[in-house]
């Protein structure tokens, strides 16, 4: 138990630099109080009393301004960091080492009791600021939620989703794909930030590289009819970086923006 409480504070001043002492985070970190009131809870919930665990969970949310429902799994070593406006459903779950920030939903879109409404968060994930995490599927590990981000479907381990709805970067040989030291790829970065290109930016670098390269060809064409033109037997006129093919990436461009 003191090994738990123990560990639950000092992943705070690990990922926190703001955290100057264990007492300032016993004393005025919100998101490790609404931690230590879910587990009460949570125990009152899977012991039949339903009333005490939803009371504890509405005390926890006026007192810290996190929202956790007693029904809601929650590993170890997690961070809810600011976390104001948090709102965690009842059969979600939360994988150790995952960081929450403030303004996050992990909701459900389905009204049937019982059934799995709620995501699930493997180990390591960060979800970004206002961020909503919506439905019953699995979010993989060392993901990454970027900001205000709507996650409609699964996420692959390591991979960043971003934007509304949101799109996925996918990893890159296996590891998250926001690590840019690779002598250090379990390295913690705040809200989840990626030097990796949001996939629309990229699907629009794409055409605005391939609409260059058209306004060339064309130019390139009609340098060849104006050859034409003049002579036609004085041999080939046509340009020697002249593109006889069809380049355009259409299908790549489209897995970039997504559906």
């Amino acid at each position: 138990m003191l090994a738990r409480l123990r560990s639950d504070i000092q992943c705070i001043l690990d990922r926190d630099p703001a955290a100057r002492s264990t007492w300032e985070v016993i004393t005025c970190y919100p998101g490790l109080h609404a931690i230590w009131l879910h587990r009460p809870a949570h125990w009152c919930w899977h012991h039949g009393l339903k009333w005490p665990g939803r009371f504890i969970s509405h005390f926890a949310r006026w007192f810290t301004g996190i929202e956790i429902h007693p029904g809601a799994k929650i590993g170890e070593r997690v961070f809810f960091d600011h976390a104001m406006g948090v709102v965690v459903g009842e059969t979600a779950e939360i994988g150790d080492g995952c960081t929450i920030y403030q303004g996050v939903t992990l909701g459900g879109t389905s009204l049937y009791k019982g059934a799995k409404r709620h995501p699930t968060l493997g180990r390591d994930v960060v979800v970004s600021a206002g961020a909503k995490v919506l439905g019953g599927f699995e979010v993989g590990d060392g993901a990454k939620i970027g900001s205000n981000a709507v996650v409609i479907k699964p996420v692959p381990a390591g991979a960043t989703a971003v934007g509304i709805p949101a799109r996925i970067i996918p990893s890159k040989e296996g590891q998250s794909a926001d690590v840019t030291e690779p002598q250090q790829p379990r390295k913690f970065t705040a809200y989840g930030i990626t030097q990796e290109d949001d996939p629309l930016s990229q699907a629009m670098r794409g055409l605005i590289d391939n609409a260059s390269s058209q306004e060339h060809q064309i130019a390139l064409l009609w340098q060849a009819i104006e050859k034409l033109s003049e002579c036609v037997k004085k041999g080939d006129c046509v340009p020697d970086d002249a593109a006889l093919k069809e380049q355009f990436e259409a299908g790549k461009l489209s897995d970039l923006v997504g559906k």
